[in-house]
């Protein structure tokens, strides 16, 4: 994410989603055959009218190994056909050739797919995938779908030079390591040898030269367009001295730094990784704008010895194929879910010749491929035309093996988010999805005329965000004696938790109203992993006190439990080692404090659903002895970089989620190797757990999704203990149809996070 995404990332509790090409899904509703890849002819009334989405800008990266936004991902998503498709739930569909029929909300629905998928795991710890493709698939351009396209799809997203965002090449395949090594990219290589390198045994003086002269040329301009930004967002005057400038930026510089040394300065925070911090800090140039020459860069340069072949790709036959993974890892079967990609159009199928270690194109060189990023093809549901003045332009593929979507031709509008909700009602757009604000609602029932969100000009379903809004606490700096993982410790963030969350309901219903709802465990409400109120041992987060009893009685209205709160909080504190008297805490013991900072990136204006929480909590906290610091922040950087020097005490964010619930990358702490391999986000919290450890490495060596459930039920349940994250808000997202253009009786029932209504795409029809 860029800094300037991040200064708005947590303002609007915008989380980041996963595309698995699900859009390429499909359901039906009970079924009584399999669909037959023969073309459905589209409707003879009006078929020339074009179904319009208003969409966000696009970055015109269309193609299927390198789309970026989400927006880039769903052009390319309608044009291709994902390997294994997934439910309402997220879940993968292992039988998608004769379908697999799965309950949701009381409905059956049957998904079919392009594929079957058997998954086995073996004594020796080794797991086999392995896929058998259907025979009668076609591309749109006629060509015949096989097991070649798929391996060449695998080996696209595998090759050492591919810079994309799929990570299939970071799982445990056999003979993935083997492979990639030996091998970089010669802008990598040139990068790491910096521009006084003297040898030029894999490339010339000229080259080295020229990349670090755009490199020296765009410095200036790069770090003069955050300058801007601040002064244009209000962080600073014109007038201000760099060094206060850069401050509010998250860098500490010399007031008479230049610009050029400011990027220097910025670099050498993100250890030379150029790449990282252009794709980080940028507050509008691209690392292209940066390296104009890039693509002359990208080309593998061979400096060891590597494997011909990924020995773990196995190919069988023209329809069936064998992934062997050295190890059970749950999150591998959703990399496999990648877009079969053709052969013919992105590669050269010349050069395809698996039994002689040749997959489409010449290791190390996907020039042929990134020849065809702003033009996608596939054999998704639609034809991709050209994306001209904003609008991409879609055409029905009549050879899609679903058959011909029933809306012939489909655009994709660039629209401001002011304007799509105006979109829908004038006309110009069918469907779109603005900012689902406490406004938009009222605009939407002023349209409809019925004080409803569902009415005859629009019809609007919501779903739940793939992420939730938390408080986090860092278990270093809010901690008693220095130690982190003591009860003492435990119980003092407890004592604050408490606080927090009693006052969630009030703050979130006046931010959201029904367009939100409070949660109890530090996890997305849309994952299977999700504890439920049904489930045993649910529970209200933090509503128990310091000898385990409940906090809160049935017939407590709401002073009474903010009381019932306090009291408890008092508890909690004097269980830490504070000193209470007469009701109010006095003394701190060692290593722990009297007051405590909590930020928030409410724009300094409050902006923020937890905003009324923590001011609610200030004034509890503030009976009970403690001063609560709410530092409201203009700049929501200033949070990230605070939290990234392990220097902040509260907070209030918003995690992104993923399809599979891994909690690696959050909580995941490897204490017992003084935490060398803990997960990437683990600094915000600085838990040190061996057992909440093993007990996330164990759920990530299973498939079975009830075991794994459980095992994160007691992960969650430790996470609570530690009181490190206070789950706060489940909040909604919106997708508006036009009621009197669109047959609401051909969109995709029961959508969901997982499953939204371009999974059907191919039975919408315009009235």
């Amino acid at each position: 994410m860029s800094k300037l995404r991040k200064l708005l990332a947590l303002v609007l509790a915008m989380a980041m989603i996963l595309s698995l090409g699900a859009f390429t899904a499909m359901a039906e509703e009970a079924p009584e055959e399999a669909p037959e890849a023969a073309a459905e002819e589209t409707a003879e009334a009006g078929e020339d009218t074009p179904l319009v989405v208003g969409y966000s800008y696009f970055n015109s990266k269309f193609s299927p190994f390198f789309a970026e936004t989400a927006y880039d991902q769903d052009v390319q998503n309608m044009t291709q056909l994902a390997l294994l498709t997934s439910d309402r739930m997220g879940a993968i569909v292992y039988n998608g050739i004769e379908g697999e029929t799965i309950n949701y909300n009381g409905t059956d629905y049957t998904y079919y797919g392009p594929a079957d998928c058997v998954v086995t795991e073996n004594e020796d710890g080794t797991v086999y995938y392995d896929f058998t493709l259907r025979d009668d698939l076609v591309f749109s351009d006629g060509e015949p779908v096989t097991i070649d396209d798929v391996i060449f799809s695998m080996y696209v997203v595998c090759d050492p030079t591919y810079d994309g965002s799929a990570t299939l090449f970071s799982q445990p395949i056999e003979g993935m390591e083997d492979y990639r090594s030996g091998m970089d990219t010669l802008f990598n290589l040139i990068m790491a040898a910096g521009p006084d390198n003297e040898d030029f045994t894999y490339w010339t003086e000229e080259q080295q030269s020229k990349l670090f002269d755009e490199l020296n040329a765009a410095k200036g301009p790069f770090v003069q367009e955050i300058l801007d930004y601040l002064v244009a967002a209000g962080a600073n005057a014109e007038e201000d001295t760099i060094d206060l400038k850069m401050a509010n930026w998250g860098f500490e510089v010399p007031a008479d730094a230049t610009p050029e040394e400011v990027f220097d300065i910025i670099l050498e925070a993100y250890g030379g990784d150029v790449k990282t911090m252009v794709d980080t800090e940028t507050a509008g140039m691209g690392f292209t704008d940066v390296f104009p020459s890039y693509d002359e860069y990208t080309a593998g340069i061979e400096t060891g010895n590597a494997a011909p072949n990924i020995s773990g790709i196995q190919k069988i036959d023209d329809y069936h194929m064998r992934v062997v993974a050295t190890q059970v890892d749950a999150t591998l079967i959703y990399q496999l879910t990648i877009n079969i990609a053709p052969l013919h159009y992105y590669g050269d199928k010349a050069l395809f010749d698996y039994d002689n270690n040749s997959f489409g194109f010449p290791k190390g060189d996907l020039t042929s491929v990134r020849a065809k990023t702003t033009e996608p093809m596939g054999a998704g549901p639609y034809k991709f035309i050209k994306f001209e003045n904003g609008v991409v332009n879609f055409e029905a593929n009549e050879l899609y093996f679903k058959g011909a979507p029933k809306t012939k031709y489909l655009q994709f509008r660039e629209s401001s988010d002011q304007d799509k909700l105006n979109g829908v009602v004038t006309g110009t757009l069918d469907v779109t999805d603005p900012s689902f604000t406490t406004e938009s609602v009222d605009e939407i029932k002023q349209a409809n005329g019925n004080d409803d969100i569902v009415g005859p000009v629009i019809t609007t379903d919501t779903v739940d965000n793939l992420g939730y809004g938390y408080i986090g606490q860092n278990t270093h700096n809010v901690s008693v004696g220095g130690d982190p993982s003591s009860e003492a410790s435990k119980n003092l963030r407890r004592g604050l938790a408490t606080i927090f969350s009693v006052y969630r309901d009030v703050a979130i219903d006046t931010y959201y109203g029904e367009r939100a709802s409070v949660i109890n465990y530090p996890i997305s409400n849309t994952s299977w992993a999700a504890p439920q109120p049904a489930d045993d041992g649910y529970q209200l987060a933090f509503s128990t006190d310091v000898d385990g009893n409940p906090i809160y009685t049935s017939d407590m209205d709401a002073e009474a439990r903010y009381a019932a709160a306090k009291e408890a909080a008092l508890g909690f504190f004097e269980a830490a080692g504070y000193t209470v008297e007469d009701g109010k805490v006095t003394a701190a013991p060692e290593g722990a404090k009297m007051e405590y900072e909590a930020m928030i990136p409410g724009d300094g204006n409050g902006d923020h659903p937890s905003f009324m929480i923590l001011t609610l909590a200030r004034d509890a906290l503030a009976e009970l002895g403690i001063n609560l610091i709410v530092n409201d922040l203009s700049n929501s950087s200033d949070l990230w970089t605070a939290l990234e020097a392990g220097q902040g005490e509260i907070w209030c964010a918003a995690w992104g989620a993923t399809v599979d619930p891994d909690m690696y990358q959050i909580y995941y702490s490897d204490v017992a190797n003084g935490g060398a391999q803990a997960g990437g986000s683990n600094y915000m919290y600085q838990i040190e757990d061996p057992e909440l450890d093993e007990m996330i490495l164990e759920a990530r060596a299973s498939t079975d999704q009830e075991y794994r459930k459980a095992m994160y039920k007691a992960c969650l349940d430790t996470i609570i203990d530690w009181a490190c994250e206070i789950p706060v808000y489940q909040r909604q997202n919106a997708i508006i149809f036009s009621t009197e253009r669109v047959n609401m009786d051909t969109v995709t029932p029961d959508i969901t996070t997982f499953y939204d209504w371009k999974n059907e795409i191919e039975n919408i029809e315009l009235n």
